[in-house]
């Protein structure tokens, strides 16, 4: 793999909790400058998990890294987290490559250095989700928790407005995150949509069996009951329902008879469900979303909210290479339409389509694209 840039570079990220899809991002990042120090404000990596996206490399973190339990209450530290974000010396480095959602964008840089900052989402409990996030706050002391909270918000926000200034290019996720970042920050930002291992993900030579699959985790925001009474109100169509979660309970406490839910599977059933499926169900409004260009990768078409990611990463029917059927609300009524209008014209998507279409959001096309990305900004930066 060729390289624009073999100077001194630094990259970095909010946090290493666990491995997902922002520290997908960060493991292209090492491949693409392998000279690169790795900076965080936390690690709760195991060495095995460290050393799959990271080689040997080890990661520099923060005093608070370091307070006991902090992995219990770390999302608890915003306020300390930016100025922990900030007392990280890159002076030394020629380039720097944040990954943020919500403080690493905060580094501080000199004029003679580069920053680039590739943006997952403004950190949303600080911004258009604030009341929603604090009101479901609750329990005995829930009123002054919430008074708290916004109070914590409202020092925040004037912190994060400011981080902009450091920035020399924005990189946004999707175009839906292109669009938050001009709305919060003023700021014009390049899209550079993140990788996706379609290469594990293929279409199988075995026809497709008769259901519909829903994969996720099950957290209130990825919308799962409501995906599961559509289904219960067409008992004639099956949905397997894949993942763990907080509202696997309530799930499976919904779930008629035409629906299995069978939590956690292995990669190797993931990867089956998604290639059998009749499509694959999708309800969550996501930044980009990563599980419905998987299915489209194993040829499965995609039944998405038309908003958010899915609204960039679903071809809907009707136009040239459609990979799925979008519905315009967040709905019961809108998803139990779109998912008639797919058993009525879904025949009509082909596998080749959905994959051809999952394809644009390779490992590659994810290097490439912010390689071109990068020498762009050191040209503009001079």
């Amino acid at each position: 793999m060729s390289r624009d840039y073999d100077g001194k570079v630094a990259i970095v990220h909010d946090w290493f909790p666990v491995i997902s899809g922002a520290e997908r991002v960060v493991e292209q990042f090492n491949l693409l400058y392998p000279q690169a120090g790795i900076y965080s404000l936390f690690d709760f990596l195991t060495d095995a998990q460290r050393a799959e996206i990271l080689g040997d490399k080890a990661i520099h973190t923060s005093n608070l890294n370091r307070l006991p339990g902090v992995s219990k209450y770390y999302r608890s530290l915003i306020l300390p987290c930016t100025q922990a974000i900030e007392r990280f010396d890159l002076s030394s480095y020629d380039l720097v490559v944040s990954s943020s959602a919500a403080l690493a964008k905060g580094v501080i840089t000199g004029p003679n250095q580069l920053h680039v900052a590739y943006v997952h989402s403004p950190a949303r409990y600080a911004w258009d989700l604030t009341h929603e996030y604090i009101d479901n706050m609750s329990g005995t002391f829930g009123g002054v928790k919430r008074a708290i909270a916004h109070s914590m918000m409202h020092r925040f926000r004037k912190w994060d407005a400011r981080t902009p200034n450091l920035v020399d290019q924005f990189v946004a996720n999707s175009d839906f995150i292109r669009r938050r970042i001009w709305k919060i920050y003023r700021r014009e930002a390049e899209v550079v949509y993140p990788p996706v291992n379609v290469a594990d993900f293929v279409p199988s030579e075995e026809p497709k069996e008769d259901f519909f699959l829903f994969a996720s985790r099950l957290v209130p925001y990825k919308r799962a009951p409501m995906v599961v009474e559509a289904f219960n109100r067409r008992p004639d169509l099956k949905l397997v329902v894949v993942g763990g979660g907080p509202e696997l309970d309530r799930v499976r406490s919904l779930a008629g008879p035409n629906v299995e839910v069978r939590g956690h599977v292995s990669f190797a059933e993931l990867q089956r469900l998604m290639q059998k499926a009749r499509a694959f169900v999708f309800a969550a409004l996501e930044d980009f979303g990563i599980a419905p260009v998987e299915a489209q990768a194993c040829g499965t078409p995609v039944i998405a909210l038309g908003k958010g990611g899915t609204a960039e990463t679903v071809i809907p029917l009707g136009s040239s290479g459609a990979s799925g059927v979008l519905y315009g609300e967040q709905t019961l009524e809108a998803l139990l339409a779109a998912i008639d209008t797919f058993v009525a014209e879904g025949a009509s998507i082909s596998s080749e389509d959905c994959r051809a279409n999952a394809e644009r959001f390779s490992i590659e096309a994810f290097r490439q694209n912010f390689r071109n990305t990068v020498s762009r900004a050191f040209a503009n930066h001079g």
